[in-house]
């Protein structure tokens, strides 16, 4: 078996501008992906809210790589990355961002595979 990770890129539209706009929201979104995902933050989340009616961009550095997420309030829109070094089990990200934001009218996802080492075709 080749040793590969894999990446999650997603996108929610449709989002309260306001719930995109609260780190205490975006931070237990953190923390709901971390326990669901069983991953191992290295430290705590760091979070920058920018001025005005900017988001927020966020990134928690894990022992298996990176969760990040930046925040549009004036599209509505959520952009999120999770980056693992080793393979693991999908997880129900329309679900967890949803409930989360729960006007999110649309949450697209994509996975993309790692393969370490493998020759490119």
């Amino acid at each position: 078996m080749t040793p590969s990770g894999c990446e999650w890129i997603v996108e929610a539209r449709g989002c309260n501008e306001a719930a995109l706009r609260d780190p205490v929201l975006l931070n237990v979104l953190f923390e709901n992906l971390i326990d669901g995902m069983a991953l191992h933050p290295v430290e705590p989340a760091m979070w920058h809210q920018f001025p005005g009616p900017g988001g927020i961009t966020g990134m928690c550095l894990l022992a298996e790589s990176h969760l990040a997420c930046h925040t549009f309030p004036e599209y509505g829109s959520l952009c999120l990355n999770v980056f693992c070094c080793r393979s693991r089990n999908d997880y129900d990200f329309e679900a967890c961002l949803k409930h989360a934001f729960g006007d999110a009218v649309e949450v697209r996802v994509r996975k993309l595979e790692r393969p370490y080492g493998q020759p490119w075709n």
